[in-house]
């Protein structure tokens, strides 16, 4: 089985691994040119957010 891993990155987007391999990255400050991947626009626009894991399944 597949080990699928979404993890928010503070003041960042959301990385999403597979088996410790990075996917992809997420935007979640909505400010991307190239949604719905992070270009990096989060360091310009000035995003504020936690950082968490998020459960995918076991």
């Amino acid at each position: 089985m597949v080990k699928v891993t979404i993890s928010a990155k503070e003041n960042g987007p959301l990385i999403v691994e597979t088996d410790g391999k990075r996917l992809c990255a997420l935007c979640r400050c909505t400010a991307s040119e190239n949604k719905p991947n992070c270009d990096g626009s989060h360091a310009k626009s000035g995003f504020k957010a936690e950082a968490s894991e998020i459960k995918v399944c076991d």
